[in-house]
């Protein structure tokens, strides 16, 4: 993608126009040490960097942009159990035993979010619930298959709750949804101010963080217990290093990694914030307050914002190029879900790049004995991000068996090579427009 585009995408954010005021991190320059050096100030970057402060390692994070700028900024800032992939992809790989380790870990992920906020003071807009919702009889039938698996099997029968479909207008007033389900334990808040918080959080640990240091070269030295990254300004040497920089790493950084960069393929996601609704519209709309998702495919996902503005997510790109009249657009998809809204002027339009795998799980793992990578959240990373931290602080302490579990899932490169995957992945997310448009 091209900076312009980046940069059109960042300049009318609800959540940078919102934003607690950050911190005055400088760029590296000069030669420095740590036990650990962070690459990426995202979500995973900063929880990784807590975690190994809190176990005593000395630790670095550079940030190419700021701190939150990308995806960790800019998302639906919904907070929700399990991974972008169905779990039976992980039972059918792993087992159900390994399956359901991978699910618990996902909600402790839910938990790790919280705890965070409360150890760190975090203004962040918190907020519980979350609902899941088809939107027709043939989808409902699966959404209900997934949660009785769910409940069930899985063990996550306190926390949710079951809505048929002569129930649904009671959790959601809109005519796009047939049933769906509850889930008390997530939620959603405003991510750009929980990335802040959490970067606050890890410099109070001594964690030393750099702000538009970009890593632009990585080199191990003969022994290979020590790393040296470069920056335009400086170096970090290092024991060991995260890579963090999810789809931005092979952007900003391509040296570092190249072979982590055909497993995952950046995807444009789209948002526009309202202006402020009535409370009492508000809450007829959602009276819950929960954050809310589709399960098509190509999904919509929404909630409302601390300040009552619907925040509605949708329109997908897989081209890297942004949809032509976007805030339009939007603004239709959101009153088709909400006739009421259909006067109601959008304040707002941002959007960003996530990066997927193709089986939509995450891909954790190493590229050496002492050089870790967390990628692949595939748009759901708002609470496995954090998680993901706590595994490679984990592994780094000597307890790789959590990040190990994470990093047997298997991955496959996208086909069609640089030139040709973008192409490849277009036309087959046609298919599944075209799927969800029929059922």
């Amino acid at each position: 993608m091209s900076a312009a585009t980046e940069l059109k995408l960042t300049q009318n954010s609800y959540y940078a126009a919102t934003a607690n005021l950050p911190a005055d991190y400088a760029k590296l320059e000069g030669d420095i040490e740590a036990d650990v050096c962070v690459v990426g100030g995202g979500f995973a970057g900063l929880s990784a960097a807590i975690e190994l402060a809190d176990r005593g390692y000395s630790v670095v994070v550079l940030e190419a942009k700021q701190i939150g700028w990308g995806a960790s900024g800019r998302n639906g800032g919904q907070i929700i159990a399990g991974l972008a992939c169905e779990q039976s992809v992980i039972e059918k790989t792993l087992g159900f035993s390994a399956a359901k380790k991978v699910w618990d870990m996902t909600i402790e992920a839910l938990d790790l979010v919280r705890e965070r906020v409360k150890r760190f003071d975090i203004d962040c807009d918190l907020t519980d619930g979350f609902l899941g919702v088809s939107v027709n009889a043939s989808k409902g039938a699966k959404l209900r298959t997934w949660f009785d698996t769910i409940a069930k099997r899985y063990q996550y029968d306190t926390d949710a709750t079951w809505i048929e479909p002569k129930e649904i207008g009671a959790w959601i007033a809109s005519p796009r949804y047939f049933n769906g389900y509850f889930d008390k334990r997530s939620g959603h808040l405003h991510p750009l101010n929980y990335c802040l918080g959490l970067a606050k959080g890890a410099s109070s640990l001594g964690v030393r963080i750099y702000q538009h240091s970009p890593a632009i070269a990585m080199q191990q030295e003969l022994n290979e217990n020590t790393t040296h990254l470069q920056t335009d300004a400086g170096s970090v040497r290092a024991k060991f290093v995260v890579l963090a920089g999810n789809m931005y790493l092979p952007e900003v950084s391509p040296k570092l990694a190249p072979s982590l960069a055909s497993r995952i393929m950046p995807v444009g996601t789209y948002i526009i914030g309202s202006e402020p609704i009535e409370p009492a519209l508000k809450a007829q709309l959602i009276p819950s307050n929960a954050a809310v998702c589709d399960t098509n495919f190509v999904l919509d996902y929404f909630r409302f914002s601390a300040d009552n503005r619907m925040i509605y997510g949708g329109r997908v790109s897989y081209s890297a190029l942004t949809p032509p009249n976007l805030t339009a657009n939007m603004q239709a998809r959101m009153a088709q879900t909400f006739p009421q809204l259909k006067a109601t002027k959008v304040d707002f339009t941002w959007g960003g790049f996530v990066d997927i795998t193709m089986s939509r799980a995450p891909d954790f793992g190493k590229i050496a004995p002492n050089i870790y990578y967390l990628q692949g959240f595939s748009g759901h990373g708002v609470a496995l991000t954090g998680l993901a931290g706590k595994l490679v602080a984990e592994a780094i302490a000597g307890q790789a068996e959590r990040l190990d579990l994470m990093a047997s899932i298997p991955h496959h490169n996208f086909p069609g090579g640089k030139l040709l995957r973008t192409p490849a992945l277009v036309l087959g997310m046609l298919w599944y427009q075209l799927r969800d448009a029929i059922g």
